[in-house]
């Protein structure tokens, strides 16, 4: 398989494109102030978009001047904060609505859900976060309120070491140094490592109360399009007293395995 390029979305990945003449600096800033935004934040001023991107705050300054004047922030001048303009949004609803896997997945998805009572989710790659682009839900009211477009951490969660477990060893190499400048890190290596020597023997990733206390979660990652181009994620997770480590490992991890297949072979047949 072709080494693909890990998307890490941090300064010090993104830089100067490592001083390629292709690389437009300045975009690439903006992106990164609109990539700070997260589902469910309050409204960012210039001091905290800087510390979010690692930016200077002149810099910021001058890059949210110019995406509200394009529309894609929003200003409120009695604050002087931001928000994402529906301008932005579109962007991100457009990109949802173009990747066929998501209706591939969704009903494959939504039976486990209604077999587990529990979530089954569809994740993708966001630098050192999964974000998630579709979710199911089954019919149990207790639910840990993520929705499509919600990021969670990529180091800690079953779904973001499934993603892991996709990459070939170059490509986890890398990724696995953008996440090293994280704290705790040598506790979190480790977690990472028992998760994929877990992975290695039984086909799925399994977290018990690794992620959140109350939470247990398995996880498979899902390697789509020509050559395996794609790398995406699938987990089904949700509070213990419904899903304990004997269930998650003798039906539901063998169950999510069986829907990535399902999904893989329906998108070979597009």
């Amino acid at each position: 398989m072709r080494r693909r390029e890990i998307a890490l979305a941090t300064p010090e990945a993104e830089g100067d494109g490592g001083r390629d003449p292709q690389f437009v600096t300045a975009l690439a800033r903006g992106l990164d102030v609109l990539r700070a935004f997260r589902r469910g934040d309050p409204p960012l001023g210039n001091q905290e978009l800087a510390q979010r991107t690692g930016l200077p705050k002149a810099t910021v300054s001058r890059l949210t001047y110019t995406l509200s004047s394009l529309g894609f922030l929003t200003y409120a001048p009695v604050t002087a904060k931001y928000t994402l303009s529906i301008k932005a949004l579109a962007l991100g609803f457009t990109a949802l609505g173009s990747m066929s896997v998501r209706d591939v997945a969704r009903p494959h998805m939504q039976a486990l859900a209604n077999e587990t009572g529990v979530s089954v989710a569809l994740g993708a790659q966001d630098g050192t976060s999964m974000v998630y682009i579709e979710h199911c839900r089954g019919a149990s009211p207790l639910h840990m309120g993520i929705e499509v477009g919600s990021h969670i951490s990529l180091a800690r969660s079953a779904m973001g070491r499934a993603f892991l477990a996709g990459l070939d060893l170059a490509e986890r190499a890398q990724l696995m140094e953008a996440l090293s400048h994280r704290d705790n890190w040598a506790e979190i290596r480790q977690g990472i490592e028992d998760t994929l020597a877990g992975y290695a023997e039984r086909g799925f990733v399994l977290l018990i109360g690794d992620w959140r206390q109350e939470i247990n979660a398995v996880g498979v990652p899902l390697v789509v399009g020509s050559g395996g181009s794609l790398t995406f994620a699938l987990n089904c997770c949700g509070p213990a007293v419904l899903l304990s480590r004997d269930d998650l490992i003798d039906r539901v991890g063998p169950r999510l395995m069986a829907v990535a297949d399902a999904i893989r072979n329906a998108m070979c047949m597009e």
